[in-house]
């Protein structure tokens, strides 16, 4: 039972330890003791999803009435696994790119803390332990956003945290109700509002679950609150971003799940204006966000503009309400996750060995780095959402869901923003495949005179492409385990 502390304070405890200790002479020393440091914790979360018992672990009291506590559930754990994978494959590439810049192990100690904190979000099992530790990862990632220390950075890392923070207190608000008239901030599957208290508090709750879920949904990049997301995800070093991408915007996600999900209850939220709305906004951030992907030059804002569009995608998911929609907002969860932390590090590995970072400067870059362009060119596939990739699946159920939900207008409007939005995935994707691998007959270049990344590089981002095809080829299990879990909330 008690792996679950252990996962969350060994690498939050460790990172401390980094940050303090004085700068070691031996470069490969931090490496090694970073790398031990990463298995270690990742070895903890295994054996605490495998140990896990049931129940609560309460660790301490902040009044009578909130209780620190943790527990594991089906939720928890495609969260924690996905954060898992994509930390252990971000942090063992940055041990080359990071050559590029300075304060390591500043980097590596507040990467490891995000990554004790992130598993605390995953592990929480009440609302008051869950904001907690929200806004605590806010507070130690800003400084992955803020570490190449440009007026830039500084700037978004700014944006980060005001908006971040702003969504956090706007989400403490219906905390407040929440302890009031839930009767209890302990996450519970269908939800805690009782019908008596639906029927007599019905329209204050419903205003509560809407600023809840734009407070959340900030960390999502839902619209109207993305901005933050365009501007600090570009800036900080490729495999900070790929976390951030991947990892550290799915927090808004998972927030915006549990407060559905194991507060409100479906069955509060459905039909109402808050599903409509809520609909409605994730509908507008995928097309808004795929639309300013296909016109912005730079790879890595590209990326970061396609981030705002695809984690709506699982938010529209989400907000449908069904088994369908449910199930592939899901998927999307773990395909995104694989994918986007793959594309970003491919882009990180493309300006290391070459320094360049906009798309029209990519030409022959396929004949340079060919595995590493294969490799985006599959992950590519997958975010578009072409068949046997898992970006397929998780769409396919996203559509059916919509279809089924018989919502007027958004059952057919839902399909045709997906299916544009895949279109302009293509637009703004595949371009880089194109001008890499046929760079035009005037192109020279030397066949001997291979660039290709580093096998430190190159192996977290096979690992991701490998998953990413994996689970569109062989989805069934997945799916069965997403299933009996979504039985349980709705």
């Amino acid at each position: 039972m008690y792996y679950i502390i252990l996962s969350i304070l060994f690498p939050v405890l460790s990172g401390i330890c980094l940050l303090v200790r004085k700068e070691m002479k031996n470069r490969r020393n931090l490496l090694w003791t970073t790398g031990i440091l990463l298995t270690i914790t990742g070895v903890l979360v295994m054996l605490a999803l495998y140990t896990w018992q049931g129940g609560m672990l309460a660790l301490f009291n902040l009044t009578p009435r909130l209780p620190i506590l943790f527990k594991i559930d089906e939720v928890s754990v495609i969260f924690a696994v996905m954060a898992v994978i994509i930390f252990l494959c971000a942090g063992f590439f940055s041990f080359v790119y990071m050559k590029h810049e300075d304060k390591e192990k500043r980097y590596y100690g507040f990467y490891l803390i995000v990554f004790g904190v992130l598993l605390a979000l995953c592990f929480a099992g009440n609302l008051i332990t869950f904001y907690l530790f929200f806004e605590m990862l806010t507070l130690v990632s800003m400084p992955l956003v803020l570490h190449s220390g440009t007026r830039e950075a500084i700037m978004a890392g700014l944006k980060y945290l005001f908006y971040s923070l702003s969504g956090a207190y706007l989400a403490l608000f219906g905390l407040y109700f929440i302890e009031r008239y839930g009767n209890t901030l302990t996450f519970s599957p269908g939800g805690v509002i009782s019908s008596q208290t639906a029927a007599g508090y019905g329209a204050m709750l419903l205003g509560i679950a809407f600023a809840m879920l734009i407070g959340f949904g900030v960390k999502a990049g839902m619209f109207p609150m993305h901005a933050w997301l365009l501007a600090a995800h570009p800036v900080a070093p490729a495999p900070a971003s790929a976390v951030l991408s991947a990892v550290i915007a799915k927090a808004g996600v998972l927030a915006v799940v549990r407060v559905v999900y194991y507060i409100f209850g479906a069955s509060f939220l459905r039909g109402t204006w808050v599903q409509k709305t809520w609909m409605a906004l994730t509908l507008i951030t995928i097309l808004m966000g795929s639309v300013l992907a296909y016109r912005e030059p730079v790879l890595k804002k590209r990326l970061a503009y396609s981030t705002v569009s695809q984690v709506s995608y699982i938010l529209f998911g989400l907000s449908v309400m069904n088994t369908d929609a449910l199930t592939g907002g899901f998927l999307h969860v773990l395909c995104h996750g694989f994918i986007k932390a793959g594309l970003f590090l491919c882009a990180g590995a493309i300006i290391y060995k070459t320094g360049k970072t906009r798309v029209e400067e990519f030409r022959g870059v396929g004949k340079e780095m060919p595995i590493l362009m294969w490799c985006y060119t599959v992950l590519s596939l997958g975010l578009i959402g072409i068949p046997p990739m898992c970006g397929f699946v998780s769409k396919w159920y996203l559509a059916k869901g919509a279809l089924a939900s018989a919502l007027p207008g958004f059952w057919w409007i839902g399909p045709v923003i997906l299916l544009v939005s895949a279109l302009l995935t293509a637009g703004y994707l595949l371009p880089v495949t194109i001008r890499g691998f046929f760079p035009g007959a005037d192109y020279e270049y030397n066949a001997l005179e291979k660039k290709e990344p580093s096998w430190l590089m190159m192996v977290p981002v096979l690992i991701l492409t490998v998953l990413s095809v994996a689970i569109g080829l062989v989805p069934n299990e997945l799916i069965d385990y997403l299933w009996q879990m979504i039985e349980k909330v709705l």
